[in-house]
């Protein structure tokens, strides 16, 4: 086996005194070096292979010294950050400039990832010649964490904020408008009901119960979006087989495509399964293809598929209805003052299911978004989770770096 130099492990040296004053040796730098259990300090060579592992860096990547002597010092890094070139870029701005430093998620043995501040910078020797480099690293996953869940509670409480005036409009708007109307129709009955015809009594029955309905859907949306969101809710996400949950939506909702005349198909493996809560997967599945129904036009096709990309599974729900104008799909997952209308001029519960699915989605980790060409269709696609997330922290900040 190939013998490695190994700066910071010199053979053992006695104190040396001098005019009262204690000389350390290099085995006592070393000793300091492997107490610091919180930072991983490695040397490399100039081929950038590794030469030197601390008992820090033992401790927190995982790999025992003699893993990795001899082995590239790009071990540590992720796979996307090792095709981005970023080790390469690392050595260059230490080497130009005497030291680098980042702040990036690392890999471990074990293929778990650490968020950690980093240092490099080249070790010259007593002739003024390079040696190879030093790398030292502290591990920042805590404190990143803390900083993540604060960052998150600021954009929910900002969030809360915005759309606190739009709530309040949606209530005392799309709530109180068509119950007034309610009210209306209803006194009008009472107060001539002995001279009016028993078809127009019969119509105007009808209208108040349709419109008592959709009253109470819009009612029960909005109450379910804010409770989801913003309150304490009991959430248990598994393994869920995601073929069956839609075939429950198909069957929930048979009926009411049937009378329109509408064919639901379904392209989905059957194995295939998402990680998340059963009840919010099905709430989220139901307002999908319940809105598809609703507009599209007779004779139309509502087609539900599913495909994998890395750690996600993307489901798409495309129907060949009316479509929607790029201003409304900018609207689309916030409330609105006006309620979106069906073709056949059905209460849409002013966006509050949307609201419900998007809230359900970020609650899973997944995210929803929409394409749609008027007269053409729509088709919403949303994203969760294909098995339990191994990394619960969020890397949504990009690597910071110092020239």
């Amino acid at each position: 086996m190939q013998k490695y130099y190994h700066p910071m492990k010199k053979e053992p040296k006695d104190f040396k005194i001098s005019k009262n004053r204690y000389i350390p040796s290099a085995d006592f730098y070393s000793q300091i070096i492997d107490s610091l259990q919180d930072y991983s300090i490695f040397t490399m060579d100039n081929a950038l292979k590794i030469n030197s592992w601390s008992a820090g860096a033992e401790k927190i990547f995982g790999y025992e010294e003699q893993e990795v002597l001899g082995e590239g010092f790009d071990i540590i890094f992720t796979e996307e950050d090792i095709q981005n070139e970023v080790p390469k870029n690392e050595i260059d701005r230490a080497t130009s400039h005497g030291r680098a430093t980042d702040n990036r998620w690392h890999l471990c043995k074990d293929g778990q990832t650490f968020y950690a501040f980093g240092l490099v910078f080249p070790l010259i020797g007593k002739g003024g010649e390079k040696l190879g480099y030093v790398k030292i690293l502290q591990d920042l996953t805590e404190r990143k964490k803390s900083e993540d869940a604060i960052r998150k509670y600021m954009r929910d409480l900002k969030e809360l904020n915005t759309h606190k005036d739009s709530v309040l409009a949606i209530l005392s708007h799309d709530l109180r408008s068509p119950l007034t109307g309610i009210i209306g129709a209803a006194e009008y009955l009472k107060s001539n009901f002995e001279r009016l015809e028993k078809k127009t009594v019969l119509e105007m029955l009808e209208l108040i119960h349709h419109s008592s309905v959709e009253e109470l859907n819009m009612l029960d949306y909005l109450v379910e979006w804010a409770r989801i969101k913003y309150a304490s809710e009991v959430f248990s996400p598994e393994k869920i087989e995601l073929s069956v949950y839609v075939q429950k939506v198909f069957d929930i909702l048979n009926e009411t495509a049937e009378l329109n005349t509408i064919n639901f198909h379904q392209e989905i493996e059957a194995n295939e399964s998402v990680f998340a809560d059963g009840k919010m997967l099905l709430s989220i599945l139901h307002n999908i293809v319940s809105n598809a129904i609703k507009h599209s036009s007779p004779g139309g096709k509502i087609t539900v598929s599913a495909k994998r990309k890395e750690d996600k599974i993307i489901v798409k729900i495309q129907d060949t209805g009316v479509g929607m104008s790029k201003e409304i799909q900018a609207k689309l997952f916030a409330p609105q003052l006006k309620s979106l209308s069906s073709p056949r001029g059905e209460n849409k519960g002013a966006g509050i299911g949307l609201l419900l699915v998007k809230g359900f989605l970020e609650k899973n980790g997944g995210e929803i978004w929409v394409e749609s060409s008027e007269g053409v269709g729509s088709t919403f696609y949303f994203t969760l989770p294909a098995d339990m997330p191994k990394v619960e922290v969020e890397k949504n900040n990009p690597a910071e770096s110092e020239d």
